[in-house]
């Protein structure tokens, strides 16, 4: 059983402070929706290591919205749509689409700097996209130039408090209301941080894999928090692998865009064969999902441990300016994006699920918020349409910020109560051995291909590594660990009830998609166990 709190504490022995809004991690949804909250509130931002660390820094392809005149809502719903492979809230996608361009021009506002051609937005096209749609900055650095940008503003920001280095522990609810936060700070004390709002834009956990494109923060804490707290998790089982990282020795599993397809680059197999034509009509820029099964396939059948990515055939020029930080990247290792076929191979790169949500970024407990990837707004489905997600953070962190400004200020609940464990031991093993063996189980039980058997060895080895929960945490690299846990359980809980083969899922032994029976979400709550909710929109 994953326990209430990681900790043992008495709240009312600890110092209170009182903001308006309380954004929990960076990144652009952290980043986009205190800089609109600052408006009308006073915002305290808590990043358990700097503004500049996040997913959204290392996005290179860019965001996707409603840009060109050939372009359209209702292509970029229907894109959007078919990836998510029937999943997708058509309520949700409506709000994307016809909302995004809004978004982009408050990023413009807030001093983002995009490409430009001949006076307009340079756009590019990205795997299953119908239109160019796709805005890019300094080539492949869109997230860098958006992070720098937003965390500009808001440092300059008289009503935005930013706390490097402090972790949020744990959500502190009380009849099914948030009132903040149990916080630790650099020097390992604890306080209660109130507020009328708390907003979770705590990123993703990639790092429950051993190979993965996002940074060490990526330890899914916003998920595991709000689980313990009581709020739905959906679709959790939807992880999606970008197709294309780096994979070389000595080099990190750094992501090579989908852009760089969209750009005309083609995958070959250790035999220099291209291969994408066997399994999708899109060919290289088919959904993700799709091109990721297909090169574990042919690296299978060549028995190698990666396929390549091929741009040679494009000119030089292009490739320097349009993906500089790619090529200085490989150029470091001794790859010439220019003249050399890249290896490279699929690694864990988003959650679709997350938090769940109403259109307006609400969780079902009152007063709590998700937004960005932690959330699951129903937009991505089960399978995220390349450069959606920093769509749907602006986006949904609007409409964040209007529900918040008509919610009244924080009143009562000042003597909440949590349960102790009596927790007295330190744990036993050391974490960064834990850590590595929950990454191995991910990878070998619930990683691209999936089946009972494996998931469910998966999870009786996870559940081996539970004692964390009994034992006394006070270092950031333990809290992570027991956020790590929660979230392989209820992404390994997930898997295993969905009996089909949907997006980012594929089940071995369930090989068919069954919009029948399962065109409808896995919904997990710590009370009530996995439950399901049917998919209404037609």
């Amino acid at each position: 059983m994953i326990p209430r709190y990681l900790v043992d504490v008495e709240l009312d022995s600890l110092p209170v402070i009182h903001k308006d809004v309380i954004v929990i991690g960076a990144g652009i949804a952290g980043l986009f929706t205190a800089i609109k909250a600052s408006e009308t509130n006073d915002v305290l931002m808590i990043t358990k290591k700097s503004l500049m660390d996040s997913n959204t820094r290392y996005a290179q392809g860019g965001i996707a919205a409603v840009i060109s005149e050939d372009d359209s809502p209702a292509y970029h719903r229907q894109d959007t749509l078919i990836a998510g492979a029937g999943l997708c809230s058509h309520e949700a996608v409506d709000v994307l689409v016809h909302e995004g361009t809004k978004g982009v021009e408050d990023l413009i506002r807030m001093g983002t700097q995009f490409d430009t051609e001949n006076g307009e937005f340079a756009l590019t096209k990205e795997g299953a996209h119908s239109q160019r749609r796709i805005l890019h900055a300094n080539g492949d650095a869109t997230g860098y130039e958006i992070v720098r940008a937003l965390s500009e503003k808001a440092v300059a920001n008289p009503r935005i408090d930013v706390w490097d280095d402090h972790f949020a522990i744990d959500l502190i609810t009380d009849d099914g209301v948030c009132i903040g936060a149990l916080v630790q700070k650099p020097d390992g004390q604890r306080l209660i941080v109130r507020g009328k709002a708390t907003i979770l834009c705590s990123g993703g956990a990639g790092q429950l894999y051993r190979y993965t494109t996002n940074p060490e923060v990526a330890t899914g804490d916003g998920i595991a928090m709000a689980y313990r707290a009581g709020a739905y998790i959906q679709d959790v089982e939807f992880f999606q692998f970008h197709p294309t990282s780096l994979c070389y020795p000595g080099a990190p599993r750094f992501l090579i865009s989908e852009a760089v397809r969209g750009e005309g680059a083609v995958l070959r197999n250790i035999r220099g064969e291209r291969f994408m034509e066997k399994y999708h009509e899109q060919l290289e820029l088919a959904p993700r999902d799709v091109v990721a099964r297909a090169i574990v396939s042919e690296m299978e059948a060549t028995k190698s441990t990666f396929v390549y990515i091929d741009v040679t055939h494009e000119s030089a020029d292009m490739i320097r300016h349009r993906f500089p930080n790619i090529y200085e990247f490989c150029l470091n290792f001794g790859l010439d994006l220019t003249t050399d076929w890249i290896p490279v191979a699929p690694a864990a790169h988003y959650m679709m699920g997350g938090v769940k949500t109403d259109l307006n970024g609400e969780t079902n407990l009152r007063r709590l918020f998700a937004c960005g990837e932690c959330s699951s707004t129903g937009v991505h489905g089960a399978n995220r349409l390349a450069s959606n997600s920093l769509s749907e953070a602006i986006v949904f962190g609007r409409r964040i910020v209007e529900r918040i400004n008509a919610l009244s200020p924080l009143e009562g609940h000042e003597h909440v109560q949590m349960l102790s464990l009596s927790r007295s031991e330190a744990p036993i093993q050391a974490v960064v051995e834990k850590r590595l063996k929950l990454q191995k189980i991910m990878v070998r039980y619930v990683g691209l291909r999936r089946n009972a058997n494996g998931l469910n060895k998966g999870l009786e080895e996870l559940k081996r590594l539970r004692s964390i929960f009994q034992s006394v945490i006070t270092k950031r690299e333990e809290y992570e660990f027991a956020n790590l846990l929660t979230c392989a359980m209820l992404t390994t809980q997930s898997a295993l009830g969905r009996e089909e083969s949907r997006g980012a899922h594929s089940r071995e032994d369930f090989p068919e998609r069954d919009d029948l029976l399962w065109r409808k979400h896995t919904v997990l709550h710590r009370e009530y166990g996995l439950t399901e909710e049917r998919i209404e929109d037609v």
